[in-house]
């Protein structure tokens, strides 16, 4: 009998051994909106990473960030929530942490370490009240300038434009050359952008600030403030009939197809370059800015972990924090989407002249720029876009764009 009892208890350890060995692995709901050819290779990168680490990702795409976010917070309040959800490293979800609705990750913040590897600028977004409330997964520069060689050479323009003034030659150039100026989708979101890029480059980081981070009126009402606004609605004459509501990565095949001589666009768009297997620095170029010492606008994307007491899918949320965050997984994302990766700490030598470019430019402090969703709640933010969308779009003077502004500042 005792032999037999010895045989049941190491076959009951055996069973349990393998259950063990064979536990479900944690699912993970994962909502985000990267639809297009270069961002679902990219997201893929995370999947995969987490899927070898012991998760099951379940990946929901939304198309449309303001879709996705919208999916996301529906799904928080009406007590169905993800695991995971998609922001961007801005004050988009600071709303849903004041309501308590969001769990902090604050120990794989300190096993890892963030508070030493992450840029400030992004540490300030992502911690509220001495907490993190998300993960950082890269940092993104909405700012780049993008241009296909073939048509620079067609155009007989030789170098990269030094100054504003500089490239508005260049753009009349291309129009000469026959080529598309400057490839837009005339859509709201990408013309913020485009203004942004404008009033960094040409009003330069104290104005920007001001107007940004101080909500200085008097800053809006100033004559460098007009310039801005003057020099933004010259690229009007650049774009062509058929600019108004594309997406931004059907404005970016036009510049991989030579159709386009430049896009302005976040470094995003290196991912359709890549899907499209051309490499920077030879079918296409890149540049942050004007000048050595251009500003570099800081901004990203980041996953928030909704509010759950169930204990796998604290597991879970903790386990995709960690993933999201590694060397090996921010580097393998980072190649194929054209962000930079999120820590400082990593091996570049596997990514782009223009990453690289952008990694450098991260350690001049003196450059980085927050971008506007860092600095102005959502609300501002949307006031100020529909400003900049309505002075684009019509025969409105910069006179009353910058009243407008003004108004949108206090709104």
């Amino acid at each position: 009998m005792n032999s037999m009892k010895k045989l049941v208890v190491s076959v009951i350890a055996a069973v349990a051994t393998m259950s063990a060995a064979h536990a479900d692995p944690l699912k993970a709901t994962v909502i985000h909106w990267w639809t297009s050819g270069g961002e679902s290779a990219a997201i893929k990168q995370f999947a995969d990473a987490y899927n070898k680490a012991g998760g099951l990702w379940i990946d929901q795409a939304v198309a449309g960030a303001d879709q996705a976010r919208s999916t996301a917070i529906n799904r928080i309040m009406g007590g169905d929530p993800p695991t995971a959800a998609q922001f961007n490293t801005s004050k988009q979800f600071h709303d849903i942490i004041d309501q308590g609705l969001l769990n902090n990750v604050d120990d794989v913040a300190a096993k890892e370490n963030w508070d030493k590897i992450f840029p400030a600028s992004i540490i300030e977004s992502i911690k509220s009240n001495g907490h993190y409330y998300a993960a950082p997964v890269d940092i993104h520069m909405p700012a780049w300038f993008f241009y296909s060689k073939p048509a620079f050479q067609k155009a007989g323009i030789t170098k990269e434009p030094a100054t504003y003034d500089e490239f508005i030659a260049d753009l009349d150039k291309l129009k000469a050359a026959g080529v598309i100026p400057l490839a837009l989708g005339g859509q709201a979101w990408q013309e913020k952008i485009t203004f942004d890029a404008v009033f960094a480059d040409v009003g330069g980081p104290d104005l920007y600030l001001k107007v940004y981070r101080d909500r200085d009126v008097n800053a809006v009402k100033s004559d460098a403030f007009k310039k801005v606004l003057t020099q933004f609605k010259r690229l009007h004459n650049y774009v062509d009939p058929g600019s108004p509501g594309r997406n931004w990565n059907d404005a970016t095949a036009l510049v991989i197809s030579g159709k386009a001589g430049v896009q302005i666009m976040g470094d995003w768009a290196k991912g359709e370059f890549s899907a499209a297997n051309q490499t920077a620095g030879k079918d296409f170029g890149c540049f942050p800015g004007f000048g050595p010492h251009s500003p570099y606008l800081v901004a990203g994307d980041a996953f928030v972990f909704p509010k759950t007491d169930d204990p796998n899918a604290i597991k879970a949320q903790k386990l995709l924090a960690t993933v999201m965050t590694s060397p090996a997984a921010q580097v393998a994302f980072s190649a194929k989407k054209g962000s930079i990766p999120i820590r400082s700490d990593i091996d570049d030598s596997s990514l782009d002249m223009c990453a690289k470019e952008g990694i450098a430019i991260m350690k001049d402090k003196s450059r980085q720029l927050p971008n506007p969703e860092m600095l102005t709640p959502p609300d501002i933010n949307g006031a100020l876009q529909d400003v900049i969308t309505n002075f684009w779009n019509k025969n409105q003077s910069v006179e009353d764009a910058q009243k407008a502004f003004a108004s949108g500042l206090k709104s």
